[in-house]
Order: structure tokens, then sequence, then C-alpha cells
């Protein structure tokens, strides 16, 4: 009997042990990620952090030729193929090593976005170690695109404008009818991402 009890002791020690170790971890990487999360943004001075309305002033030069930068989404590839702002660049994040490839000058202006701001901030750091010195950040990304009104588009429907943005659409046309609705025309799809 006492051996069950030193060992249940033991076992609960461990397990206890355990958890401790695994909130250490979990803290421990979350002030880490804080941290570089800060020396990211460092990377762009204030006034390379663009809001949307001076991101849209910029965009317009840059599509009229009045100013040459880079206008790069970093958003992933099926993210871009939905919906871009027209005229725009478009690198995955993921393919930030491609960068030195397309753009071969390193005071090149080049701005970065993605579909709210993280990325933008991450790869501009990593830019800014391969030797990049013109970098600015849309810190709105495209959802404040969106938010103001702007159009989008892709090759499928050309320009258009979203008119209501949820990061995880919940809507009524999500979910299809209810129980005794009229059936929703699109509820049967040969291929649906969501």
């Amino acid at each position: 009997m006492k051996k069950v009890f030193v060992l249940g002791l033991i076992i609960v020690f461990a397990v206890c042990a355990s958890g401790f170790a695994i909130a250490d971890n979990a803290n421990t990487l979350k002030a880490n990620e804080k941290k570089a999360w800060e020396n990211a943004c460092t990377v762009f001075p204030a006034e390379h952090r663009l809001n949307v309305q001076q991101f849209k002033e910029l965009y317009d030069r840059v599509m009229a030729g009045q100013e040459d930068a880079y206008l790069v989404d970093l958003r992933t590839h099926p993210e871009f193929y939905a919906a871009h702002i027209p005229g725009t660049e478009h690198i995955h994040a993921g393919h930030m090593y491609t960068f030195p490839k397309k753009i071969k000058n390193k005071d090149a202006k080049i701005v970065l976005w993605c579909r709210t701001h993280k990325r933008g901030a991450y790869v501009g750091e990593r830019l800014a170690q391969y030797g990049y010195t013109n970098l600015w950040w849309y810190k709105d990304g495209i959802v404040g695109w969106i938010k103001a009104g702007y159009p989008l588009c892709n090759q499928f429907m050309g320009l258009f404008k979203v008119t209501e943005y949820h990061k995880y659409f919940s809507g009524k046309y999500k979910e299809g009818p209810k129980k005794g609705q009229e059936k929703d025309p699109y509820r049967i799809r040969e291929f649906h991402p969501y």
C-alpha cells in the first residue's frame, strides 16, 4: 500500500512539474514573440508607416506614373487570387527569399502589406537584413483598404468592392438554410474551401 501511495505521489508531482514547465515554456515563447515583434517594427521609422489614406495617395501616384515604388502584397497565393489591390505586386511572405531576384535595386522604394500588419513587419525586418534601405509598411493592410471602400480585383470578376468584411465569415449564406426554409441555390458545391 505504501508503494502505491508513494508511486501516486511521484506521478502527481511529475504531472504538476510538467504542467509548470509547459506554462513556463508558453510564457517564454509569448515573451520572445513580443520581443521579435518589437524588433521587426523598428525597421520602419514613423514616417515609413502608412495608414490607409497615406497608402491610397501613394498608390494613386504610382498608378499615375508620378512616383516609382514597388507595392508588394505579402499574402498567400489563395488570398491574393481571391482579391487584391489592382496593379500591385505579389510575393508570398513565405517566399521572401525571392526579393533579391525580383528587386535588384537595394534603394528601391518597397511598400509592404498583408491582411492586417504582422507579415509586413516580419518580412520588412528580413529585407532590411538583406540590405534594402527604403522599406515602407502599409499597416492597415487589405482589411483597411476594404473598410475604406476601395476597389479590389481578381481574374474572375474584374473590379469589385466588398460590402461587408469578416475575418471568419459566418453570415446566413455560409451556413445554408435552416430546417423549413427555402433552399439556398449555392448550398451544394463541387469544391468549397471553407
